[in-house]
């Protein structure tokens, strides 16, 4: 999804380029999706709540697919193991079927790396295929998928089948896995697997009394080693750790963090700096980007991020999250900031009882108190909306067997999954599973985390920022403040030429460099 740029090295800077022109901003309206969007699928059965239990929505009875045996097709993100847990749980939804409905249901899959899953499922739906049933997708592509009528309103689902309409633990649930337009209330998805970000540190380097003692006659206070004090540290107190342990000479890191350009591992590792200090990345409401990105804050926050760089290893520029996983797990860093969602990952059996996770640490908010604002991760499901009647009444009854309590706990317990329900975020056996599922929690909570963009432009948004965000890491823009107006321009520009944003953006745009 990257995009190459020529790199400008005009000495007058992005800012020069633009000719310092920042613009009005005219207020607009939210595009959202026609009014007329209509169920492209299930064609031979009524999709409104009244036709009852033959509609295809509603799911299979206990005599409309007996003795039928059908393939059930889904889509996952390859080396996401979330994304790979269905398949090692599916022999339980074969019985499932066969017990309830009295078909046989054998799977077949696809998968393909965050960045490339999109382009392999969208030209099938664009045809009206239904080789993929069932999907797991990011959260990110619920515009892209819905706009078209490629996935089917998960609100139809829900009227009529209200026991897959589960209270989730907070709202952040719901505006990133489910509603597009945001906002709106219009639901398309269904919760797969949630995700928010944490820190996963070496619970036994900070428990040794020598490191300890130490610390203490470092820096004149005690070393934090349990989860309640971590809960609270402020991130520049929680620097002071990462150098104390950064010992680079053997082997060392302080620390590890994302900064690829692949996908969207720059972006969300910063978003926390951004966010917590009072920065913001768009206004949602009329799609104004400049003047809104390329703000001082911002600037400022990815300059702090950035620096991190002398705790981290000298290809700090090309980590992602694999390589954020194995700097941790081979015990080369101390520390390391990660999506919570791959924490039994994150615990390499030699590590058990050594790993301790925390949420992210705080910063000084915009009114001088602490604040954490994270970025949200994670998946929903989405049910492809040209499925035939009987794949669609299987697909349905696949998210009803999902939603089980003891799916959930196969999933949550034996999978590494990770609940998202009021229920499910209460119940002390989850809570008590795994060491990451507290500050997952933590971290859900109301207003500590928020997703991005889910416009049908994420795409082309997303490159665009990457590749100059990761510029700036690797040394090829020469300021966070280039990246940030480069980024803000291009941006205002896609929107303005989809029609999605009626403020034009500034002037010299279209012959904007990198530098």
């Amino acid at each position: 999804m990257s995009r190459k740029f020529m790199i400008n090295s005009h000495e007058s800077g992005i800012t020069a380029q633009l000719k310092g022109r920042r613009r009005g901003f005219t207020a607009i309206a939210t595009v959202g999706i026609a009014a007329s969007l209509v169920l492209a699928g299930c064609s031979s059965g009524s999709d409104d709540a009244s036709s009852g239990g033959d509609n295809p929505l509603t799911g299979s009875t206990a005599t409309n697919m007996q003795g039928k045996s059908l393939t059930l097709g889904y889509s996952r993100i390859g080396g996401w193991p979330p994304s790979a847990a269905p398949e090692a749980m599916f022999p339980a939804f074969q019985a499932y079927a066969k017990e309830n409905y009295g078909y046989d249901v054998d799977l077949t899959f696809a998968e393909a790396p965050f960045g490339e899953l999109f382009q392999k499922i969208a030209p099938t739906l664009a045809a009206g295929s239904q080789e993929f049933n069932i999907m797991i997708v990011d959260s990110q592509w619920l515009g892209a998928l819905a706009e078209p009528g490629w996935i089917v309103p998960a609100d139809k689902i829900y009227d009529l089948n209200p026991e897959l309409d589960i209270e989730p633990f907070s709202s952040l649930v719901a505006s990133t896995y489910q509603v597009y337009p945001d906002g709106s209330g219009q639901r398309w998805g269904f919760p797969q697997m949630p995700d928010t970000q944490g820190v996963f540190l070496r619970l036994d380097m900070l428990e040794d009394p020598a490191n300890q003692a130490a610390f203490e006659a470092e820096y004149g206070k005690p070393l934090p080693t349990t989860y309640e004090e971590y809960e609270e540290i402020m991130m520049d107190d929680f620097v002071e750790i990462v150098a104390f342990f950064n010992d680079q000479d053997n082997g060392m890191y302080g620390t590890a963090l994302q900064y690829s350009k692949d996908y969207d591992f720059f972006s969300c590792a910063y978003y926390p700096f951004a966010y917590s200090r009072g920065g913001e990345i768009w206004n949602p409401d009329t799609n104004q980007i400049y003047g809104v990105l390329n703000s001082d804050v911002n600037a400022a926050a990815m300059e702090e991020f950035v620096g991190l760089k002398k705790y981290q290893p000298a290809s700090f520029a090309t980590q992602g999250i694999g390589e954020v996983v194995d700097l941790f797990t081979t015990s080369q860093a101390f520390s390391a900031f990660q999506w919570l969602a791959i924490g039994k990952f994150m615990i390499a059996p030699e590590l058990e009882g050594k790993v301790l996770a925390i949420p992210l640490p705080k910063f000084e908010g915009p009114d001088g108190k602490p604040k954490i604002v994270g970025a949200m991760g994670g998946q929903p499901w989405v049910v492809n909306s040209f499925n035939d009647d009987d794949h669609m009444r299987v697909s349905v009854d696949f998210l009803k067997w999902w939603y089980l309590p003891e799916t959930q706990d196969s999933f949550i317990l034996e999978n590494g999954g990770l609940p998202w329900s009021k229920e499910g975020l209460n119940n002390e056996t989850y809570l008590n599973s795994a060491p990451y599922v507290r500050p997952f929690k933590y971290m859900l909570e109301e207003g500590r985390s928020v997703d991005f963009w889910h416009v049908p432009e994420y795409a082309q948004m997303l490159a665009v920022q990457q590749e100059a965000w990761n510029g700036y890491a690797a040394g090829t823009v020469s300021s966070a403040a280039d990246a940030l107006e480069y980024t803000a321009a291009k941006q205002q520009e896609i929107l303005f030429n989809s029609g999605r944003s009626e403020e034009p953006p500034p002037e010299g745009t279209a012959s904007l460099t990198l530098q």
